[in-house]
């Protein structure tokens, strides 16, 4: 073939786009990360924050969330073309080389740590530094392929949104702000691992040593229902500390009365010898989103509603 000769159109090399940028950042999963943000600033508020924060510490929140999706991709581009549902995410495909992606994932981080620095806290801008580096070095790189504890101690950087909200708001961050990231710590387990049993074959194949493929479902199960426990009592702790009232207790123990029964039927699928089906195991993951979600709401408009002391 000669130059002059056009190229066929299936060797044409395909171009990113922006969509393709975007999915980097892994939108599905920011959106919680930010719904606990935006929620952590009304309670700190305790009312409407300011409009230009909440568009501040909202797209900046985005953005090093986003960059954080972005680095894990490019660290796990290799497992990542093994498995089918990740095999065609830009950085695996080609579409996006390593360099261009990590140029483009470094740039979302300063310029949200700017942002947050100059428009919100400083401290707000360190705590979404901190939950970067939490994500990227700490689960991705340190721990995600050498333990099964990797969600446990990993899942730490998706604390970090609601001390960014609330940090941004007063910056600084008291009691209540610090129940709100053990809530979610212990939370992450039970929402991640109710995963992790239906695509554990996925991560076995890659070499990744979740917990139901080290130790299997009944220890997954019961590890499941632990920490259930100790998120639902957590979730009604600031009670007693008079951060919350009435509103929120109710709506703690209404939802978190459900995690458990949830939780509770899952370990008994188990224990009883049945296989961990996704239609055993999915309500019990999409459930812990939303309770996560109404939790959060349930805290603000507590405190929108209740008097300082």
């Amino acid at each position: 073939m000669t130059t002059s000769e056009p190229i066929p159109a299936d060797r044409v090399p395909a171009r990113a786009t922006w969509r393709d940028y975007l999915s980097l950042t892994k939108p599905k999963v920011i959106s919680l990360l930010l719904w606990t943000t935006v929620t952590a600033m009304f309670m700190a508020e305790r009312g409407v924050p300011d409009l230009w924060l909440l568009v501040v510490v909202s797209l900046a929140g985005y953005m090093s969330a986003g960059s954080a999706g972005v680095f894990n991709m490019i660290i796990d581009r290799d497992i990542d073309l093994k498995m089918a549902r990740t095999a065609q995410r830009p950085t695996t495909s080609g579409l996006i080389s390593t360099r261009d992606a990590a140029a483009f994932g470094g740039a979302l981080q300063i310029l949200s740590f700017a942002m947050l620095w100059v428009w919100a806290t400083p401290l707000a801008a360190w705590m979404s530094l901190a939950g970067f580096l939490t994500y990227v070095v700490v689960y991705t790189q340190l721990l995600k392929r050498n333990t099964w504890h990797n969600i446990v101690l990993g899942g730490a950087a998706g604390c970090f949104p609601p001390l960014v909200g609330w940090a941004a708001v007063t910056g600084d961050l008291n009691l209540f702000a610090w129940f709100l990231f053990a809530i979610i710590f212990f939370w992450t387990p039970v929402h991640f691992w109710a995963l992790a049993l239906m695509i554990k074959e996925e991560y076995r194949e890659v070499g990744i040593p979740m917990l139901p493929v080290v130790h299997g479902d009944r220890l997954t199960v019961a590890q499941i229902g632990l920490y259930a426990i100790y998120t639902v009592v957590l979730s009604v702790m600031p009670v007693f500390f008079r951060e919350v009232g009435a509103i929120y207790f109710v709506a703690a123990a209404g939802l978190g009365g459900w995690l458990l029964v949830l939780s509770w039927r899952l370990y008994r699928h188990v224990m009883a010898g049945q296989t961990v089906e996704r239609k055993v195991a999915v309500p019990l993951y999409l459930y812990s989103m939303l309770y996560l979600a109404l939790l959060f709401v349930a805290a603000a408009a507590d405190r929108m509603l209740l008097p300082a002391a």
